[in-house]
């Protein structure tokens, strides 16, 4: 299965790793809508990639998504990479309630996204979710990034059953230069450059590494209910 022609909408594609797998979506064929929350991120990629349509719509929009969606037709792939939430890294006893909740507003938008998005799945069609490696070896103060992971990759398993044969995946990134780390300004080089350093692979992501896995996700018509990990070994004990 290839892209060829093939509808890809991507919730969270103007920056980091949706923009990665929106542009190279394009570049095997796509016809790409990439959606952001932020019209200015939209104006500036529009500029930057003509032939990808991006589009202004907030993943908690549920009401705007269903129309952005319906006005799409039919789509062949669907990915959610929009956080839409804002994480605190803290221990879990250091959180307010509401701090830890508002971690899982990445998975209510990922539900939104599931529920507005597989109507219109073409048979044999996929929705790929992004987690992460927090998932599945948390690091202390990743609590609440640790279980939205979780409860991420456990609704792509129960998806895949109930919607199949709309095939349902994750990819779960590892640390991953996106524009994430802009936060530590002057010091974003250095400080990448030391994580790289307890990673078996000798260093962090790049964006268009996991938008490779992403694709592989649609482009695969056998794989459904999988986890890809592309973390450059960090779940190696």
């Amino acid at each position: 299965m290839d892209l060829k022609n093939k509808t890809v909408v991507i919730i969270g594609g103007t920056s980091g790793i949706g923009l990665a797998t929106a542009v190279e979506a394009n570049e095997r064929g796509a016809i790409v809508h990439a959606a952001s929350r932020s019209k200015e991120k939209v104006e500036a990629k529009a500029s930057e990639h003509p032939d990808i349509n991006f589009f202004q719509q907030d993943i908690h929009d549920s009401l705007g998504l269903e129309k952005s969606f319906r006005a799409l037709g039919e789509i062949d792939h669907v990915v959610a990479v929009a956080t839409g939430a804002n994480r605190k890294n803290a221990p879990f006893m250091e959180q307010s309630p509401e701090e830890f909740k508002e971690a899982f507003n990445k998975f209510w938008g990922y539900t939104n996204v599931a529920r507005l998005s597989i109507p219109l799945i073409r048979e044999g069609g996929s929705l790929t979710f992004v987690s992460g490696f927090p998932a599945r070896k948390c690091n202390v103060g990743m609590s609440s990034i640790s279980a939205t992971g979780c409860a991420v990759e456990g609704l792509s398993r129960a998806l895949a059953l109930e919607v199949a044969p709309i095939r349902v995946n994750v990819v779960a990134p590892g640390i991953i230069d996106t524009e994430a780390f802009d936060r530590l300004g002057e010091g974003k080089s250095a400080a990448l450059e030391n994580m790289g350093k307890n990673i078996p692979i000798g260093r962090v992501g790049k964006p268009e590494e996991v938008g490779l896995a992403i694709l592989h996700a649609m482009e695969n018509p056998y794989m459904t209910g999988a986890t890809i990990d592309i973390d450059g070994g960090i779940l190696l004990p």
